[in-house]
């Protein structure tokens, strides 16, 4: 009998190590070449993982909840003939895009100091070592090191949770709410810090638990909920969130899709919904203000070449997550459409892949899908807006014609733009935002599909 090593596979850029979820077979049982073997969750996406040949489970290495590194053994199966090398498995495999020849580039711009309202902390490193000793640290805890001005000596003092003590997001998140900030030394022994007086030095108080009354339901947190509630304080430490309201005549649009949804669906056999007409309006935009389109590292701004838009969808379970639209900028109304409803209906039956939720470089939340008039979006990092469209209602408004003003009813609906005021400004932001809705407004009914 040979013996097979069954490797974590590699799940996409950046990502380091997976939660095994569940075991689907147990030792001593048959599986077959691409038969689920187990589950696996990193912090972007849920998988299966599929034996790379026919044989027995003879060992299971980690358990259900262990966190394991890409690239370890966590399985043995036993074989008939020659021991071979496990094959990768093609779903979970890391994407070409962002490796291969002509996949995103981005170019590297210095932020001019005194345009930007923020001061970088005098504490930051450069960078943050991916091993220490006998540690190892994920390119997200390192990110948030650099980002929060954590030296390699602080970072080795923080207790981590994960397998064999690994420092995780979490511990990193708990271990800021408990810095302490400012001190006049950070970086000093425990023994020193604790002689630092109240007055330079400044500790959050730890959330204090909440009182449960008899009769009240508690419920834990799903692992989806806990990774979702962790980015979205980790967006508000980061950034600077500002958000900008226009409303927008939509008339136009809404004459035009209920006139050729029917066609549309004929033609190209997919559901004309406005979510694509939202972003064929915002990449035009991101054309005519293209430094929306960046992220930040540290001091630098980092313009990135691609235009990928996420798309927030909610899910069966009240999570919600977002699926990205690669160069959306080359694509036409009927491709823009094919994907937003393909991308969509995958993310409620769970089955995306992980580099299609990775790489975003800007996020479109339609709240009027629940009837909201209006929102303040919280920003997908490491994006600097987000854009929120309300529900579209039928109002009365004033409108300016050769013969006077008059009164009509309208179709209209208020977009909401939050953005990161450490690097988009108000002129910039309401400009972009102000630009949205001059396409919107300006759509060409004479259109055909």
């Amino acid at each position: 009998m040979a013996k097979i090593e069954l490797i974590m596979p590699k799940m996409g850029e950046s990502i380091m190590e997976a939660t095994i979820l569940n075991w689907v077979k147990k030792v001593g049982e048959q599986v077959e070449m691409d038969e689920t073997i187990l589950e696996i969750a990193t912090d972007k996406v849920d998988s299966e993982i599929p034996s790379p040949v026919d044989g027995t489970i003879a060992e299971i290495l980690y358990q259900k909840d262990a966190v394991v590194e890409v690239g370890t053994v966590i399985a043995i199966i036993e074989t008939e003939g020659e021991e071979t090398q496990p094959k990768p498995t093609p779903s979970v495999v890391e994407s070409p895009i962002s490796d291969a020849p002509g996949g995103q580039e981005e170019e590297e711009i210095e932020i001019p100091q005194e345009e930007v309202p923020f001061t970088p902390q005098p504490s930051k490193q450069s960078s943050v070592p991916a091993t220490s000793g006998d540690k190892f640290y994920s390119p997200l805890v390192r990110n948030i090191a650099k980002t929060e001005g954590i030296s390699l000596e602080e970072l080795e003092r923080i207790d981590g949770s994960g397998a064999g003590g690994r420092v995780t997001k979490s511990d990193m998140l708990d271990y800021l709410d408990r810095r302490s900030v400012p001190v006049k030394k950070q970086f000093e022994s425990h023994s020193a810090q604790k002689e630092v007086s109240e007055k330079e030095h400044y500790a959050p108080p730890a959330q204090k638990s909440v009182r449960s009354d008899s009769g009240d339901e508690i419920i834990e947190m799903d692992r989806m909920r806990r990774l979702i509630a962790d980015h979205m304080v980790m967006s508000k430490r980061t950034s600077a969130h500002v958000t900008s309201f226009v409303e927008a005549d939509v008339t136009d649009i809404v004459a035009w899709r209920n006139k050729h949804k029917d066609s549309f669906h004929r033609k190209y056999n997919q559901k004309l919904t406005f979510t694509p007409l939202f972003i064929e309006a915002i990449v035009k935009a991101i054309s005519d203000f293209p430094m929306i389109n960046i992220s930040v590292d540290g001091d630098k701004i980092i313009k990135k070449k691609d235009v990928n838009i996420g798309m927030a969808t909610a899910l069966p379970s009240g999570n919600l997550i977002v699926p990205v639209i690669r160069n959306a900028d080359l694509l036409n109304l009927a491709g823009l459409t094919t994907k937003v409803n393909d991308l969509a209906s995958r993310a409620r039956n769970n089955s995306l892949k992980p580099e299609e939720i990775s790489g975003g470089t800007f996020t479109l939340t339609n709240v009027g899908t629940f009837g909201n008039v209006m929102g303040t979006p919280i920003i997908n990092q490491p994006q600097v807006a987000v854009l929120a469209t309300g529900a579209i209602r039928k109002k009365p408004a004033v409108i300016e014609t050769e013969f006077g003003d008059l009164i009509a009813v309208r179709s209209l609906m208020f977009l909401s733009l939050s953005y990161d005021h450490r690097v988009v400004d108000g002129f910039l932001g309401g400009s972009f935002l102000k630009r949205i809705a001059d396409y919107l407004e300006s759509f060409d009914t004479d259109r055909t599909i």
